[in-house]
């Protein structure tokens, strides 16, 4: 196999990742409930607040594990 056959299929693969990244990050803002769970850590100080969705983080986490453990087979 030729250096820039590698580097084409590598380029393309990256640019099919980015590609569902995006739609991710568009579709994100419309799940209502995504970052409002129950567990989610939000603590508001006078001037600061601080903001850790523990539970969005595991149920994603799950998820993407889910997808990746289909494809990977």
């Amino acid at each position: 196999m030729n250096s820039f056959e590698g580097l084409g299929r590598a380029l393309i693969v990256l640019g099919l990742i980015l590609a569902v990244l995006g739609g991710v990050f568009l579709l994100l803002p419309k799940i209502p409930w995504l970052g409002k769970l129950p567990g989610d850590l939000f603590f508001k100080g006078e001037k600061w607040s601080f903001y850790f969705p523990v539970t969005t983080c595991i149920i994603v986490s799950i998820i993407l594990t889910l997808i990746l453990a289909i494809f990977k087979r």
